[in-house]
């Protein structure tokens, strides 16, 4: 059974900036440490990603998977699925939810609920769900924020 787990971080830009690197998926081995590889499988009409495929390799755990992508009408909220399967997982659900502040910055709350097809103590996953969750709230602050950004 997957569990769900939930961290917000506060980040110096607009809802809108904090939306457009979360859907660059092209730049995502640029910035985030554990992801090799990613490809847009499907795309909706209006240019947005719906099937993306990614390769992940962090050192313990490497996999290959596809997550299907579904946007609020105003990009404050993006959310996924695993679409089959993949070598490590049986599930993957997530999502980013974006308000924005009175100052001009933007906190960014991140849910992932994750069932690996590897056993593991429970203790343990909570363990690497919090460091994953970190480390991606992390790296999209830093890309968020970075001097030049697009």
């Amino acid at each position: 059974m997957a569990d769900s787990s939930t961290q917000s971080i506060i980040v110096g830009a607009s809802p809108d900036r904090v939306a457009a690197v979360i859907c660059d998926f092209a730049s995502y081995p640029e910035w985030t440490e554990a992801v090799r590889r990613t490809e847009v499988v499907e795309e909706y009409e209006d240019g947005y990603a719906s099937q993306v495929r990614f390769t992940i390799d962090a050192g313990v755990m490497a996999d290959e998977y596809v997550l299907a992508y579904e946007y609020a009408e105003d990009l404050s909220r993006v959310e996924w699925h695993l679409v089959a399967p993949s070598k490590m997982q049986k599930t993957q659900r997530g999502s980013y939810d974006l308000v924005g502040n009175p100052d001009g910055t933007c906190t960014v709350t991140y849910t992932l609920e994750v069932e690996l097809s590897v056993g593991m103590l429970g203790m343990f996953r909570r363990k690497a769900e919090k460091m994953i969750m970190d480390t991606a709230l992390k790296q999209l602050k830093r890309r968020v924020e970075a001097p030049g950004a697009a």
